[in-house]
C-alpha cells in the first residue's frame, strides 16, 4: 500500500525552523519526518498550524542533539517518547516512532520502534497517517493519499478496534469529517461509531468539550452533527434533545451576517431551548465560567426577541450588551424556522453597529438632592429611574431628565410612605 508523492513546494518544509529541526534529527543513523495534520493540510492546500515530527531517535538522543545545538527541549511526554523542541518561539512535538504492544482504552503499552509502517498503522485516520521527509517526499503506508484525493475520512484498519482503543475517536471521526471530508461519512466508520457509542460514557467531560467545540466551528459541521443525531450519538453527550434544524439555521445566519463561527453560540442553537438546558450542557461538558454564562444568557427568554420593534431592541441591547444581545437574538432567529423573512432579523442583528447605547445620565446625587438618602432605598430609586429612562427611549435633555427624577421620587415616596 506504500505510496510516495512530492510536497517539495511547502515553504515551511524547505526552510525555517521546521527544516532546521529535521536537519538536526536526521543523520548518524536516524531519520525524522513531519507527520499527521501538517502533512494532511499541506496536501489539501489549507493553512498548516502545529507541526509534529516523528523520529527513529530515542528521546534521550533528541534531547542530546537539541542541547548540543543550543535548542530548548521540554520533556512534555517523555514516557510516551515525546519531547517538545522550541525554535524561534515555535514549538515542535518530536515523538519517537512507536508501536502498541497492548491496548486497553487510552492506556496502551507502547514500545519504541524504528518501523515507519507500524507507527503509521497505530494512528487514527488514513489522512492523518501520512508523513513527509526533509526532501518533501510524502510517505503513505495506509491509503491516505487516495482518501485525501476523495476527501474521505476512514479509520486505519478495523474501525471498531480503533474506536475501542480510545472512544474519543468517535467524536474525532465526525469532527475530522466536518473539517476535511466531503459527502456522507464513511459507512464502515459511521456504523462502528454507532456500535461503540456506549463508550462515550467513559470519556472525561474535558475531552468531550474540546472535541465538541472544535466540531461546532468546522466547515461542514451541520451535516456531521445531523449524522451524529441520526446515529443516536448526541443524547449521551448532552443528556437531552439536540436541535439540528436550529443549528443549521444558526450557521446560515452567521454567514449571512459575515460573523466568524462561534462555538458556544452554535452549541446554544444545537442544545439549548431554555436556561435549564444551558446549565445541564455546561455541567456535562464542564464549560468554562465565561462559556456557561454565555450559554445561559442565550437560553433566557430568547423568544421575547422575536418580532420586537427597534425601540424594544435598543432596550434589550442596553441591558444585555452587544455580544449577549446578538447571541440571544440569533438563537431566536435560528428557532424562527427556515421560512421566516431574514430581513428584519438582519436589521436587528446590525443594531449594535449603527446605534450605541448612552450611559444612564442620572446619578445618586440627583436623588440625594430630592431627599433620598444613601442606602438600599437609593439603589431601588436609581433602578426605577433607569427603567423610566429606557421606557422614554433614552432622553438626554435636561427637562426630560428632571421630569423622570421628580416622577420617580414621587412614585417611590408614595409607594413606600417615606
Amino acid at each position: 500500500m506504500s505510496q510516495v508523492r512530492g510536497l517539495s513546494d511547502a515553504p515551511w518544509l524547505r526552510s525555517g525552523p521546521t527544516a532546521g529541526v529535521l536537519a538536526l534529527l536526521n543523520g548518524n543513523g536516524e531519520e525524522a519526518r513531519v507527520v499527521g495534520g501538517a502533512v494532511r493540510n499541506a496536501l489539501l492546500k489549507i493553512p498548516v498550524a502545529d507541526i509534529d515530527i516523528a523520529t527513529t531517535a530515542l528521546p534521550a538522543e533528541v534531547i542530546r542533539r537539541a542541547t548540543a545545538a543550543g535548542i530548548k527541549s521540554v520533556p512534555t511526554g517523555i514516557d510516551h517518547g515525546t519531547v517538545t523542541l522550541v525554535v524561534d518561539a515555535q514549538p515542535f512535538e518530536v515523538t519517537t516512532l512507536r508501536e502498541d504492544t497492548e491496548t486497553f482504552g487510552r492506556k496502551a503499552t507502547v514500545a519504541f520502534g524504528r518501523d515507519w509502517v507500524r507507527d503509521a498503522e497505530r494512528r487514527d485516520f488514513t489522512i492523518n497517517g501520512l508523513s513527509v521527509d526533509a526532501e518533501g517526499v510524502v510517505h503513505d503506508h495506509v491509503g491516505g493519499l487516495d482518501d485525501i484525493a476523495a476527501r474521505r475520512v476512514r479509520f486505519i484498519g478495523d474501525s471498531g478496534a480503533r474506536i475501542a482503543e480510545d472512544y474519543l475517536r468517535i467524536l474525532r471521526f465526525f469532527r475530522i469529517h466536518a473539517a476535511y471530508g466531503s459527502g456522507e461519512p464513511d459507512r464502515a466508520g459511521y456504523l462502528a461509531c454507532i456500535v461503540g457509542r456506549a463508550g462515550l460514557a467513559t470519556l472525561s467531560a474535558e475531552r468531550i468539550r474540546m472535541e465538541m467545540l472544535k466540531l461546532m466551528v468546522a466547515e461542514a459541521a451541520a451535516g456531521a452533527v445531523t449524522a451524529m443525531a441520526d446515529g443516536g450519538l448526541l443524547l449521551p453527550i448532552f443528556g437531552g434533545v439536540a436541535y439540528t434544524g436550529p443549528f443549521a439555521a444558526m450557521i446560515t445566519a452567521e454567514r449571512m451576517l459575515g460573523l466568524a463561527p462561534d462555538p458556544v453560540r452554535r452549541l446554544g442553537a444545537l442544545a439549548v431551548a431554555v436556561t435549564e438546558d444551558a446549565r445541564r450542557v455546561a455541567i456535562r461538558l464542564r464549560l468554562s465560567n465565561a462559556e456557561t454564562k454565555a450559554l445561559d444568557s442565550m437560553g433566557h427568554r430568547w423568544w421575547r426577541l422575536a418580532g420586537m420593534d427597534e425601540a424594544t431592541a435598543r432596550r434589550r441591547l442596553y441591558r444585555l450588551g452587544a455580544d449577549r444581545y446578538r447571541d440571544r437574538l440569533m438563537l431566536a432567529w435560528a428557532r424562527a424556522g427556515a421560512d421566516s423573512d431574514p430581513a428584519p432579523w438582519r436589521a436587528l442583528a446590525a443594531l449594535p453597529e449603527r446605534w450605541s447605547a448612552p450611559k444612564f445620565p442620572l446619578k445618586a446625587g440627583d436623588f440625594n438632592a430630592r431627599g433620598i438618602a444613601d442606602g438600599p432605598a437609593l439603589g431601588r430609586v436609581l433602578k426605577l429611574a433607569e427603567d423610566a429612562w429606557l421606557a422614554a427611549d433614552f432622553p438626554l435633555d435636561e427637562i426630560a431628565l428632571k421630569t423622570i427624577a421628580d416622577q420617580t421620587v414621587s412614585r417611590f415616596t408614595r409607594d413606600h410612605r417615606l
